[in-house]
């Protein structure tokens, strides 16, 4: 009699291809995560509720992904549930950008809560089964209880080997390279192959069931192509769109916000408000050419109106979105040269390189999403601007705040911290700021009664009443300057 032969073992995991599972799966979810953020700015904004409810959605999908992984490993063969959490994180993955677009354009204009529900329901789900695998690698790999400390760890530390990466790789790889929905969906169709690999591997799937998997990931990627990118250009930091009105008539909008409007055939009109109080301020100075330092480029609105109303000025704009500059000369006719130089950085340190007493005016206007930027909200960033500032030089700082107006009071204090005299422009009810844009005008020395406003409504509050304003406010310094907090506080 001849013995039937032993059946053959099943395939196993060795523990490189262990390793760069994890690798995958942990990477992939931070890549997922920040991508996350530029996929919603432009529908809800990039504020601090909006990054709040990503990371948030993001880190609930990781615990419960990886406690339902644990007890899925112990029930289930993980040969089979492997090649499905991959392959279901993948699709997931690329039907993310279509189901964003879709639900983000319904929630235009919306409140932080609508956020954090976009984000649970396209982040939390591939979160959740992408955090599975660790777990499940984890069950296929213990052998025996005298290795499990070094099984265990080994793994946790190349799954956090591959969150880093994600997150390094995303903010100085994918994003400048390609298109946030481009990244998105490699990342899924790179999830999905290995899934496909792993479970022709296993044998626990056919040509044919591949087959339908890879139609149904070109499907979602269709999809997501067909709703179309709302965005002209996705810079390194925001979703800029160009509305062109006709008639020269051009604004630009980064996520959800009207940030400039330029009249290509009349550069001396100023259509937002607060582009006409700064217009009445400058208006105000001496006459002649002036020395003017810009925080923010934007559409480059106000250096080209002071060349405009003061021909022979010279504008030095500091602008941290290089793309963006490069959007402005395709579609805003942006003409740079040594009466309007631009240096792409961060405000806080291309700054420094100003000269001391070089600038007859200073016009600050960089935003991040409606809040200025908290770093260049502070006393210590006052004191740079003073320094750049010539005696008796003007400091223009545009601002956005809402009712009770916490950010606006400090922001008072800080500047009647570093300068002599400060004004404040904007429109009033009851005799009180009413919120919206503001101006604030700024000074070492006493400024002139003619640097003021009350273009469209605006009335311009003088030191006394800045100072009664901001009361008892704390000023803003760079150890406490919870900016994004204070505007949110309405």
């Amino acid at each position: 009699m001849i013995p039937s032969p032993a059946p053959a073992a099943p395939p196993s995991l060795g523990a490189r291809a262990a390793r760069a599972l994890v690798f995958l799966a942990a990477g992939a979810v931070l890549v997922l995560e920040i991508l996350g953020v530029r996929l919603l700015a432009p529908y809800v904004g990039l504020t601090l509720e909006t990054t709040t409810a990503i990371i948030g959605a993001a880190l609930a999908g990781i615990a419960a992904g990886a406690a339902a992984g644990g007890r899925a490993a112990d029930r289930f063969d993980g040969r089979w549930l492997l090649p499905l959490l991959l392959g279901a994180g993948g699709l997931l993955c690329i039907a993310s950008v279509p189901l964003v677009r879709v639900f983000g354009e319904a929630a235009r204009g919306t409140s932080g809560l609508t956020a954090l529900a976009i984000a649970l329901m396209v982040l939390f789900p591939p979160a959740f089964v992408l955090s599975a695998v660790s777990p499940v690698v984890a069950k296929l790999q213990l052998h025996d209880l005298e290795h499990t400390g070094r099984v265990v760890g080994s793994l946790s530390a190349w799954a956090t080997a591959g969150a880093l990466l994600g997150t390094f790789g995303t903010g100085f790889a994918l994003v400048p390279l390609m298109p946030t929905s481009a990244a998105v969906l490699a990342i899924g169709g790179l999830l999905l192959a290995v899934a496909l690999a792993l479970a022709l591997r296993f044998g626990v799937t056919s040509p044919a069931v591949a087959i339908v998997c890879v139609a149904g990931a070109a499907t979602l990627a269709a999809a997501a192509l067909a709703v179309g990118s709302p965005c002209d250009a996705e810079t390194d930091y925001h979703c800029a769109v160009i509305v062109d009105a006709g008639q020269g008539q051009r604004t630009l909008i980064l996520d959800d916000l009207r940030h400039s409007h330029v009249d290509l055939d009349d550069l001396d009109h100023l259509e937002f408000d607060y582009t006409r109080w700064m217009g009445d301020a400058i208006a105000a100075l001496p006459v002649g050419p002036l020395d003017a330092v810009y925080l923010g480029g934007g559409g480059f609105t106000l250096p080209r109106y002071v060349a405009a109303v003061r021909p022979g000025s010279r504008a030095r704009v500091l602008e941290v979105d290089g793309e963006l500059v490069r959007l402005a000369r395709r579609r805003l006719a942006l003409r740079t040269g040594p009466a309007l130089r631009v240096r792409v950085g961060d405000a806080r340190v291309t700054l420094r390189e100003e000269p001391t007493d070089s600038a007859d005016v200073v016009i600050g206007d960089a935003f991040g999403s409606r809040s200025v930027p908290w770093h260049l909200a502070t006393a210590e960033f006052a004191r740079e601007i003073r320094r750049v500032l010539r005696p008796g030089g003007l400091y223009a700082l545009n601002l956005i705040d809402q009712r009770p107006l916490a950010l606006l009071r400090a922001e008072a204090a800080t500047l009647l911290d570093v300068f002599a005299d400060v004004r404040l422009v904007a429109r009033a009810a009851n005799g009180e700021p009413r919120g919206g844009n503001v101006v604030f005008l700024a000074s070492d020395r006493p400024l002139a009664p003619a640097v003021r406003s009350t273009a469209r409504g605006a009335r311009t509050f003088h030191r006394a009443a800045v100072r009664r304003i901001a009361g008892a406010t704390a000023v803003l310094r760079d150890d406490d300057a919870p900016a994004d907090q204070l505007i949110s506080a309405e």
